[in-house]
């Protein structure tokens, strides 16, 4: 498996929409697409880590260089601080 932890900041107050909006693109995943999560920090209500993997790296660069999913991030993007953190890499360990 393949894919990304990021570190979002949510604007103040989008907290919220933030998560419906997760919950939009969870009812119709992309190709590939195996498990996602999302942690709200406690020691910040607006500090978010995106944990996403995909059964493939081929699939996770499908999505990320698919119109869809730069519309998405385009979406997404009106709701955050500032650009993500992204973190890819490989799922090596699962327990």
């Amino acid at each position: 498996m393949y894919g990304t932890v990021a570190r979002l900041r949510v604007k103040p107050g989008m907290e919220a929409q933030f998560l419906d909006y997760g919950n939009q693109i969870d009812a119709d995943p992309p190709p590939g697409h195996v498990q996602g999560y999302v942690f709200q920090m406690d020691r910040n209500s607006r500090e978010f880590f995106l944990v996403v993997m995909f059964e493939s790296r081929e699939a996770y660069r499908a999505n990320a260089e698919s119109p869809e999913q730069h519309q998405q991030f385009l979406k997404m993007m009106e709701m955050l601080e500032a650009e993500p953190e992204w973190n890819d890499g490989e799922v090596v360990q699962s327990f």
